[in-house]
């Protein structure tokens, strides 16, 4: 019975190998099995034969590493392509212009992404490409309408993180909220913290935004914020103005930018939101080039009778220049009264077609923050930009 259980356990080996293409080759008994090669396939070229150890074969260490040169090649290719595509661009719906812009600057493409909104207002998104192991940068302004823009902002945030990226920056050029930074009065929100503890809380690692309304507002965050801002330069013969006591530092710092400009305050009451008077003005400018250096221009009120003070005051020429125009009414018709001799805003909210007028210039900041996200995936540093 053994006999008859080995020789048909032999044949049913041979009319295993006819039933293949093996049969077609012949292997002499004496000649190494490297020199049989396929079309089409690697030859290994390890110039050490396989050691065993406790019967089982190790792979001979070869530049001290453990992967054969013809892989480690291979392998090698593979992460410089992929350290290539680390760094991916989102955008959002809030201002998908800046965004191309930015990107463009880059030499990136914006990554793919599905945003769609529910019958009942909901919002849906979907990464339309693999993030994984990359550094995600989400370009979205928390512009009106705030709420929507904010909402779609932390929803791309845990989609990405979600997703397995590696780190998730926030990119927004203009932060909603940033007013709301302090109490002015009893049983008062502060939503400025608010909304940074939201966003740390979806999964952000890190915040890149432009010129926040107040300084303070990065020590809401519990992550790194790097802020950037705009400074637009004029010709001489000029007087820097701050619309308000609060925008002073800003003020001045813009003013060192013109090699120690003059500066001047307007003292300002505040009777309520979005409701300004104008009391008095603190410095000289009777006869000089004046430029109102504020953060935003919402309603235009502030700015306005600032405007029109330093006209009683004797000033030859009013300019105004912001980063953020939100341009809420009657914003459009305090800005073409007469009072400004230029407008100049950025582009960091999209500019309605419909709130255009002669002497509105508008700047963009792809530049300024295209370079900046260069910097942090770099490591570099983003403060000498401005030096």
């Amino acid at each position: 019975m053994a006999s008859l259980s080995s020789s048909a356990h032999s044949y049913h080996a041979e009319s295993l190998v006819s039933r293949y293409s093996l049969r077609h080759f012949s292997f002499p008994l004496n000649e190494s099995r490297s020199r049989f090669q396929l079309s089409g396939v690697v030859r290994c070229d390890m110039k050490e034969s396989l050691k065993f150890e406790n019967g089982k074969p190790c792979v001979p260490v070869l530049n001290d590493r453990t992967l054969p040169s013809f892989l480690e090649s291979r392998r090698m290719e593979k992460s410089v392509s992929r350290n290539i595509d680390r760094l991916k661009i989102f955008s959002g719906t809030a201002n998908p212009t800046l965004s191309k812009e930015i990107a463009w600057y880059m030499g990136k493409e914006l990554g793919k992404i599905n945003i769609k909104r529910f019958a009942d207002g909901e919002i849906y998104i979907q990464l339309e490409e693999s993030v994984r192991g990359c550094d995600v940068y989400l370009v979205q302004p928390t512009c009106p309408p705030a709420n929507e823009n904010l909402m779609e902002l932390l929803i791309m945030i845990d989609a990405c993180r979600r997703a397995s990226a590696k780190t998730v920056t926030a990119v927004v050029p203009y932060f909603g909220y940033a007013r709301a930074d302090r109490k002015t009065q009893g049983r008062e929100s502060i939503a400025a913290k608010l909304v940074a503890n939201v966003i740390t809380k979806a999964g952000a690692d890190r915040v890149l935004a432009c010129d926040l309304h107040s300084g303070q507002s990065m020590g809401y965050f519990d992550i790194p914020v790097d802020h950037v801002y705009c400074q637009t330069i004029c010709s001489n013969d000029l007087v820097v103005v701050s619309p308000d006591v609060g925008g002073v530092a800003r003020a001045r710092s813009f003013a060192k930018k013109l090699s120690d400009a003059p500066l001047a305050i307007v003292d300002k009451r505040r009777h309520g939101h979005n409701v300004a008077e104008v009391m008095n003005l603190i410095g000289d400018v009777k006869g000089k080039v004046a430029v109102m250096v504020d953060d935003m221009i919402d309603t235009a009120g502030t700015i306005a009778k600032g405007a029109a003070l330093l006209h009683q005051e004797g000033a030859r020429e009013v300019y105004a220049c912001c980063t953020h125009a939100v341009f809420s009414p009657p914003a459009i018709e305090r800005l073409t009264s007469g009072l400004f001799q230029e407008v100049i805003i950025t582009n960091t909210i999209p500019t309605l077609e419909k709130n255009y007028f002669p002497q509105l210039t508008v700047l963009t900041v792809a530049n300024l923050l295209g370079e900046t996200i260069w910097r942090i995936h770099d490591d570099c540093s983003v403060s000498s930009i401005f030096l």
